[in-house]
């Protein structure tokens, strides 16, 4: 039985889990129970520091069922070359205030830009509690939609984006398909080896924990690792 539904204006950006399929309630349900502290251990600078940022998390329906996504980044870039990715980026001006609906709307705006995707046709469900990223600074918001009306999506401009794709559920649940990288300077965290793919960092700690609090993680191998030069 679905839970009570309920709707949230965020400026003129709407967030509603209203008429969501029953495979999301899950990832839902998680979304609005989860600390800050269990997605990671890097939590925003308390004295206000990093630039204000936002991911679109979003879930669709493919052939194979349900499914999340991606993009990855250009090869040129000179931060995060080459590396998979959920479509986002920083809060322009125009996406207003950050602690109201920027973050919405700069999540929504990115996508459409990197991967051509219609916002009209994503359904906003859920916001995940602002993470950090002190390589690069930034303070993310990740936000979760669903893919109501797909639209088609693909590389508009190669300078920034190689590749836009989809990525099967099961197949990042499929123990086969998990793994732990290790970063050359000794970090070491959730990876996921599908589409041709090292899906690793910020991406991947995300998918790990949604995957955790939503049930859906089967148990895998932690023991097995992967160089970030996997493919060489």
């Amino acid at each position: 039985m679905r839970r009570t539904s309920h709707t949230r204006e965020a400026g003129p950006v709407v967030v509603s889990d209203e008429g969501l399929p029953d495979w999301l309630d899950p990832v839902a349900r998680a979304a609005e129970t989860v600390e800050p502290a269990q997605l990671s251990r890097f939590l925003p600078p308390e004295d206000g520091a990093g630039r204000q940022s936002a991911v679109l998390v979003l879930f669709g329906e493919g052939t194979r069922g349900p499914e999340l996504l991606l993009m990855e980044r250009s090869s040129s870039l000179r931060s995060h070359a080459g590396q998979p990715s959920f479509p986002g980026g920083a809060l322009d001006p125009e996406d207003g205030d950050p602690a109201a609906d920027g973050a919405l709307r700069a999540a929504l705006r990115e996508a459409e830009e990197e991967t051509g995707l219609d916002p009209s046709g994503v359904q906003l469900f859920g916001v995940l509690p602002r993470l950090y990223i002190p390589v690069s600074g930034f303070v993310v918001t990740p936000v979760l939609g669903w893919w109501r009306t797909p639209s088609p999506v693909g590389v508009v401009d190669p300078a920034e984006t190689a590749r836009v794709f989809t990525v099967p559920v099961a197949d990042l649940t499929n123990p086969a398909n998990r793994a732990t990288v290790v970063h050359p300077g000794g970090h070491r965290g959730p990876a996921f080896l599908v589409e041709s793919a090292l899906v690793w960092g910020f991406t991947a700690g995300i998918i790990d924990r949604l995957l955790h609090y939503a049930g859906w993680e089967r148990p895998w191998d932690q023991h097995k690792q992967v160089p970030l030069d996997w493919r060489s």
